[in-house]
């Protein structure tokens, strides 16, 4: 199947053979999940919730996420608890990890959910990197690195002995690809489209994922990335508002059914079996870009990433 093909059959999905009612009890369970205060991530904390897991919202905004905890609460009478993490500082992301580890030994699900798009193009993390990669990529690298311990535990204290990583990419990532040169600031970045650095984020994730599964695949860490499908959220914030107002009439999707697709990977049975998959809407296996499962970029990347943070 050609990058079109994928593309329109990511974009037009069949109805899901999966609901947030077949969610199974989470009782138990601790469950992270970043930008969990809108959109994808608030409807994928609100199911956790109501199937009794035990679930760290992740945000960078206090006030955005309080709104969004009490707004849950309001709902379903369970409430989540607040983490302050802003992946697109490296010191926050290392305090929002000692602060979990504080309250928690494990960790059984990460949701690497939050992420930016098209932001204006002399937009910088806190480190000087270009601001979508370090988000979306980056930033999320390194918290599941820190995390690793509890998720070993996780893994390890579970009755099926595994712990589950769930990246969110985008079908996006069928039209990237990774230019070192442009991951920080200078003249290699300045050649690049703001688009450029979304699509090339969006690889970044299947990329990162695809190597975290074959680095810890043997010790009972599942490690999936996915398209969450053409969702209605605040990630597009930064596109032109006619172009907007036409993808919400025509192809946008509520959040709930964006959340679908990694509550499978995340809580169903079948999940722990999906080690280095690429999931596509709703709830089904898809097919990555080719070069995204290359090994030898996977470690390049993975080396790139832990250079980056071998000093915070």
């Amino acid at each position: 199947m050609g990058i079109i093909q994928s593309f329109i059959s990511e974009a037009i999905p069949p109805e899901s053979e999966f609901s947030v009612e077949d969610i199974p009890d989470l009782t138990g369970k601790v469950i992270i999940v970043t930008g969990g205060n809108a959109g994808i991530g608030k409807s994928t904390v609100k199911a956790l919730l109501t199937h009794n897991a035990k679930v760290y919202l992740a945000a960078r905004n206090e006030e955005k996420a309080q709104l969004a905890i009490d707004d849950i609460e309001c709902q379903i009478g369970k409430k989540a608890l607040f983490l302050r993490l802003n992946l697109a500082d490296l010191l926050s992301v290392k305090a929002a990890a000692q602060e979990f580890m504080r309250q928690e030994s494990r960790l059984h699900v990460l949701f690497n959910n939050g992420g930016v798009m098209a932001t204006p193009h002399e937009q910088l993390t806190t480190q000087g990197y270009d601001l979508q990669f370090g988000t979306n990529v980056l930033g999320h690298m390194y918290f599941t690195q820190l995390l690793l311990p509890t998720l070993l535990l996780g893994a390890k204290f579970s009755p099926d002995g595994k712990a589950r990583v769930v990246t969110t990419s985008s079908s996006g990532h069928l039209f990237g690809f990774l230019d070192f040169s442009t991951f920080k600031d200078g003249p290699g970045r300045n050649r690049r489209s703001t688009s450029f650095f979304y699509l090339q984020s969006k690889f970044g994730n299947v990329v990162f994922a695809n190597e975290l599964a074959r680095r810890y695949g043997d010790k009972g860490i599942v490690s999936v990335s996915l398209n969450p499908g053409n969702i209605d959220t605040g990630l597009y914030q930064h596109l032109p508002k006619l172009f907007l107002a036409i993808a919400k009439i025509l192809w946008l999707y509520a959040p709930d059914h964006g959340a679908l697709t990694q509550l499978w990977a995340g809580t169903s049975a079948e999940g722990g079996n999906l080690n280095g998959k690429y999931l596509i809407p709703w709830a089904r296996i898809g097919k990555p870009k080719t070069s995204s499962t290359d090994p030898e970029l996977g470690k390049q990347l993975w080396k790139w990433l832990e250079d980056q943070v071998e000093n915070i």
